[in-house]
């Protein structure tokens, strides 16, 4: 084993993840500054297989107001889905800027799918008043992503890089200048210098054991942002999508309850019309989820692998010719990995760890408030989701935002003429960190403190809370952290050298978990994802407010800012 410094690579402007916001603020870097900035956008695995192909159900955007609905439906919806802590103002922006984006993927090619009358059609999605969420059959975050990619070709100033591991970012005296990276095939160091850059590296739903996301999804860049001292916001809120596919946890999309689909628990019932009368199974999503956690834990559930008891899925409402062509996909992973064709059979089913409403702290424009850095999509956190995020509203806002962060970084690179200089203690620093961590410091397994992660936060942060697990939790996690520092790297070669990538994977992940737990025990209410049995009321008085989270000293320290309320007040979450 041999570290050193490979290459050195000099940019305008680095854009770390390649997921819907990464590849969308590349194009909009690449049109706005018109040939004249360089740019590189740098992938953790290869760059058309982000965590973002996943999404399956639709992009939320009002594209027939003729037909009954508007901006401040879909922004009451939001608001309201939030759980009032949305801020108002952002949410305002984002529905107006949805259609647009939707509409340009579609003249950049997407097969969004159609009416019998050939105009782009849309489904009923949790939540929302209007079936506007606007998909290609149950691969919409697939054909998003190519459809972007395809465009991203037309523009020769961007460079792309897979299998980059970025551990670090260079920032001093409160200017971004560049992220240091692992080239995963060769194991050697690379350094990106950049004018600017933008943090695209989606959630940290890997937190969890049951999970709907992929392995790749480790919180990287919220970790990094959390050790450069910059700040998170309502990083508690993690959202449960209602259908995990047990015991597995893959998604099954949300668009199976809006084209019919039925939860059932053990005795046949259809119990969401207990829990929501109006909007039944197609509630928002921590209403659905904790209302199939009751019917669990009360018993009327199927005893599961693992503890993982389950509830069904009933697609017989739809209908064969419709499952065949609008939830092709669902029904392959039905077969594919439980053997159950959803044709002939209901699917097991229990609410997984799917999105994080949290992120770094960012303004409307994505900036971080480091100079030159921006961030987009998951990994930001704009206050459009609040408490609680609609389905469908993700994939939009990956779009809308990272567009914006693309625009907005260019502009600011077009006007600014510093330069970027790097110190050789910087560069040596490159080549410590990953030296330091090859060496031997104790003889903890990196993929069990990983495996006790998952159970601890599967066990003591999932969709019921209370201060005595998350108490617990929070000493254990800590626990972990304390271990993490003590490990052997058992691979010594450079060459795909998975065992160094999960290890620092894991200390991303435990890190990230402090925080978690941390804010959710401090915020003493229930407010859409974060459910306190001890605490089972919302309480406005004292947390109708945003938990801002950095470290200082090492510690996490929370403070915490208003939100912002235009048209709507609080009010009761009926549905």
């Amino acid at each position: 084993m041999e570290i050193y410094l490979v290459e050195i690579f000099d940019y305008d402007l680095v854009i770390v993840g390649s997921g819907l916001a990464g590849l969308r603020a590349a194009i909009e870097a690449a049109r706005t500054g018109n040939g004249k900035l360089r740019i590189a956008i740098i992938a953790k695995n290869q760059l058309m297989r982000p965590h973002s192909i996943s999404a399956e159900g639709g992009s939320a955007a009002v594209l027939y107001t003729e037909e009954g609905d508007s901006f401040d439906l879909h922004a009451y919806d939001t608001i309201k889905g939030s759980d009032y802590l949305g801020d108002q103002d952002v949410v305002e922006f984002f529905v107006r800027q949805c259609p647009v984006d939707v509409l340009e993927l579609e003249h950049w090619g997407i097969p969004w799918a159609r009416r019998e009358d050939g105009r782009i059609a849309q489904r009923p999605f949790g939540g929302h008043s209007y079936p506007r969420a606007t998909f290609a059959s149950d691969r919409t975050g697939f054909y998003e992503v190519h459809t972007l990619y395809d465009t991203l070709l037309k523009y020769g100033n961007v460079d792309k890089y897979h299998e980059q591991f970025v551990y670090d970012f260079i920032i001093e005296n409160n200017r971004f200048k560049g992220v240091m990276a692992l080239d995963i095939p060769t194991g050697q160091i690379r350094i990106f210098k950049a004018r600017a850059g933008i943090i695209a590296t989606g959630g940290l739903g890997r937190l969890y054991g049951y999970t709907t996301y992929s392995h790749l999804v480790t919180g990287d860049g919220l970790a990094i942002a959390l050790r450069r001292g910059m700040r998170l916001k309502d990083i508690e809120f993690i959202q449960f999508h209602p259908t995990g596919l047990v015991p597995s946890g893959i998604l099954i999309t949300e668009g199976v309850r809006g084209d019919g689909g039925i939860l059932r628990n053990a005795k046949g019932e259809r119990f969401m019309e207990k829990y929501a009368p109006t909007k039944k199974d197609l509630a928002p999503r921590d209403i659905v989820s904790r209302s199939m956690m009751t019917e669990i834990l009360e018993g009327r559930g199927f005893k599961g692998p693992n503890g993982l008891d389950y509830l069904l899925l009933d697609f017989s409402p739809i209908g064969a010719e419709k499952i065949k062509e609008k939830l092709s996909q669902v029904r392959e992973i039905g077969m594919h990995y439980v053997g159950i064709d959803p044709l002939e059979s209901p699917l097991p089913v229990r609410p997984a760890a799917h999105y994080t409403m949290g992120g770094i702290d960012v303004t409307r424009t994505g900036f971080t408030g480091i100079t030159g850095l921006w961030a987009a999509g998951e990994a930001a956190c704009y206050s459009v989701h609040g408490a609680n995020r609609l389905g469908a509203n993700s994939t939009s806002e990956c779009i809308v935002f990272g567009k914006i962060a693309g625009g907005e970084s260019a502009k600011w690179l077009l006007k600014d003429n510093g330069m970027i200089t790097l110190s050789e203690g910087e560069m040596s620093s490159a080549e410590d960190f990953i030296s330091d961590a090859y060496k031997d410091k104790g003889d903890n397994d990196p993929y069990e403190i990983k495996r006790e992660l998952w159970s601890t936060m599967d066990k003591y942060a999932y969709v019921f809370r209370n201060e005595k697990d998350l108490t617990e939790g929070l000493k254990v996690i800590r626990g972990l952290i304390e271990r993490s520092g003590k490990i052997s790297i058992s691979e010594k070669g450079n060459v795909y050298n998975q065992n160094l990538i999960s290890t620092l994977e894991m200390k991303n992940l435990v890190e990230l978990a402090e925080v978690v737990v941390f804010s959710a025990l401090q915020r003493k209410e229930s407010r859409g994802s974060h459910f306190r049995t001890d605490y089972p009321k919302r309480d406005d008085e004292n947390f109708l407010k945003h938990t801002i989270i950095q470290r200082v000293d090492g510690a996490p320290q929370i403070t915490y800012r208003p939100v912002t309320l235009t048209k709507w007040k609080p009010e009761p979450r009926v549905y």
